[in-house]
């Protein structure tokens, strides 16, 4: 733990020596080689998801919840959208925010300002969240050596001191050792619950048992979804027209086909957030992204997702975790702490102890390669956050004269200041934490309207785009849990009604108004001056003939892909391979069905990856070398403001 500690330092030294400029400090340069990039891009996009949560989904919600493992496809979709043309003109123009891109681009400052609020707003609760959880297991694996929060001030304090002397140069190449770290304990925790169990046979063999009593979290599907099956085998249908999670709860599980996809498409929609559109800016060269997107998010954290993820979380349910399972009789062994629903995010940490009782030596690399994972993913949000705040606030508004130096002193002042209230509010203020964590996601997905009018749809206009925005925000905010709150459940409707994400109802309201909007705001003016950015993107982003041809097949297959994987076709999926409750013998690839489908859905997500980011030329270099106008928008071109 000490060594690596003092690894993640001695990397925020070097960088910090490195960091000249704001463009060193913020965007590590322009640099990144590839596989800083890789490892670290990866890390931001899946290591806390893998541990946190995504484990302690599957263990309460069964193989309907493991249909979320498919943001290891989703997310690098959104990337091959936009990663090479945000690359692009941050090359050509010297973009360093992605709200200084938008307010160039626009020439208005609503999306910048909300890019920056976006930055802050998400990383409060979100570091929150990720700092609780590493104390609670850093407290759990040492028997209570240091409590929860103080645990969680601890670490914090080594993430700060990293990140906060090194910026994203130094997130990215500690995370070359933290992405490491995040794939051998991910395979150390799934092999360790698959030896517990017997074997891969056992475990299947053991599922079956637990269908055929149709027992579960969320009792039965009760027809929807093709049958009355387990909850845990099965999704509840395609949709649910029930009002919402706090009025009327679904039936059979909340993760309908509808709910699968708009939840997916919200953490897609990650990608169009500021710390992604960073990432994309620091890398040295488009060569790094197809690799990321194919091998390291789709292929890997795929197999760790729908293999090695799914075995931690519905293995748990054999081995002494679940009641329903206990009370049934059907616990293979009993050496797991009981834990109702609300607890499931304790799975992970409590199977690190199990492995560590009998294994001492792998406790303290588990522990370590968890807190590096979780630390991975908090230190890009951090680096993020004060980059924005410092460009887009602090130097736009304040002092936009401002010197190299002063740029990174404030940078750091602001992630000090982020730092202490996401601590403020996981020690006083969890419940509050949760809300706006939830309600952060919801958000980040209304910038892709904007987003895709910079690097792909020309007609949508400065107005259509911002007035689109206002009212996404508000659709989801108003379908949140927070609404609920802020109205003391006075609202007509709950969280997420009809099974529909709250990020989904606030993209719909976001498009529409976006699309009515820009058809009223055409404009002479704006069009001449948006021309100059799709002009360069086509010059240097150009499919030859041949690829143009197969445009249409490829994004077919993209949308067949989407109805079937996560969509309302995976319902097929609950029997396909034989019914849930029918027996093993009757599962004719010898394994729940639903899981299966997700496997083969899976394998043709990665070659439907493949085939947009290398052979359709989304992910590879541009056609033309693209020649910097500036590497610094903020000291070469006048600052646009309506």
């Amino acid at each position: 733990m000490a060594f690596h500690w003092a690894f993640c330092i001695f990397w925020g030294m070097k960088s910090a020596q490195k960091a000249v400029t704001s463009s060193d400090f913020f965007v590590a340069g322009r640099s990144l080689p590839i596989w800083p990039f890789v490892l670290g891009a990866t890390a931001s996009s899946f290591a806390a998801w893998m541990f946190i949560w995504q484990p302690g989904l599957v263990f309460r919600d069964g193989f309907q919840g493991s249909y979320l493992s498919f943001i290891a496809i989703a997310a690098p979709l959104g990337s091959a959208l936009f990663f090479k043309r945000q690359w692009m003109l941050s090359k050509r123009y010297g973009f360093i925010t992605p709200g200084e891109m938008y307010a160039a681009y626009f020439q208005t400052n609503i999306v910048r300002i909300f890019t920056a609020i976006l930055a802050v707003v998400f990383a409060v609760p979100f570091l929150g969240l990720l700092f609780s959880a590493s104390g609670y297991i850093f407290s759990i694996v040492t028997n209570g050596a240091l409590s929860h929060v103080a645990s969680m001030w601890f670490l914090t304090l080594i993430l700060l001191i990293y990140v906060g002397a090194g910026g994203l140069r130094a997130v990215a190449y500690v995370c070359t050792v933290q992405t490491l770290l995040m794939v051998v304990a991910a395979l150390i925790l799934g092999f360790a619950v698959l030896d517990l169990i017997g074997g891969f046979e056992v475990l299947n063999e053991a599922l079956a048992k637990v269908a055929e009593l149709n027992i579960g979290t969320w009792g039965t599907t009760l027809g929807f979804g093709g049958g009355d099956y387990s909850s845990w085998f099965a999704t509840p249908g395609v949709i649910q027209w029930a009002s919402g999670l706090d009025k009327e709860g679904p039936v059979g599980g909340i993760w309908t086909g509808v709910m699968v996809l708009s939840t997916i498409i919200a953490f897609m929609g990650l990608q169009a957030t500021p710390v992604f559109s960073m990432w994309a800016f620091s890398s040295r060269s488009p060569r790094a992204f197809a690799p990321q997107q194919v091998w390291a998010s789709a292929c890997v954290v795929g197999v760790l997702l729908f293999f090695f993820t799914t075995i931690e979380g519905v293995g748990a349910q054999l081995l002494g975790a679940s009641k329903e399972v206990n009370d049934a009789g059907l616990a293979l062994k009993q050496v797991l702490n009981e834990l109702g629903s609300a607890q499931h995010n304790r799975i992970t940490p409590d199977i690190i102890n199990l492995v560590g009782q009998s294994a001492p030596w792998l406790l303290g690399i588990l522990t370590v390669s968890v807190l590096a994972a979780i630390k991975a993913t908090g230190g890009a949000y951090l680096s993020t956050a004060g980059s924005v705040f410092t460009r887009d606030i602090y130097r736009f508004y304040f002092n936009k004269n401002a010197a190299h130096q002063t740029q990174i002193r404030c940078s750091r002042i602001t992630m000090l200041i982020i730092s202490t209230l996401a601590l403020l509010m996981a020690t006083f203020a969890n419940n509050g934490m949760i809300l706006l964590g939830g309600l952060a996601i919801s958000l980040g997905l209304q910038l892709v309207p904007a987003l895709l009018a910079v690097t792909w749809i020309p007609w949508f206009t400065s107005k259509g785009v911002s007035a689109g925005l206002i009212i996404g925000c508000l659709g989801a905010i108003f379908t949140e849990a927070i609404a609920q709150v802020l109205s003391d459940t006075t609202m007509p409707w709950g969280q997420w009604p009809w099974t529909i994400h709250a990020a989904a109802w606030g993209f719909v309201a976001n498009i529409v108004i976006c699309i009515i909007g820009s058809a009223m705001t055409q404009s002479e003016e704006e069009t001449e001056h948006k021309k100059p950015f799709h002009r360069f993107l086509r010059d240097h982003a150009v499919l030859s003939a041949t690829k143009s041809r197969y445009r249409t097949l490829a994004w077919l297959a993209a949308l067949v892909w989407v109805f079937f994987a996560i969509g309302p076709g995976m319902v097929i999926g609950n029997y396909l391979f034989g019914a849930p409750g029918s027996g093993y013998a009757n599962w004719s690839l010898a394994m729940p069905s639903i899981w299966a489908w997700q496997i083969i859905w899976w394998g043709i997500g990665v070659l439907l990856i493949w085939l947009l980011a290398y052979r359709m030329g989304m992910s590879t270099e541009p056609t033309n070398e693209v020649v910097p106008i500036a590497d610094d928008i903020a000291s070469s071109l006048p600052a646009l403001r309506r």
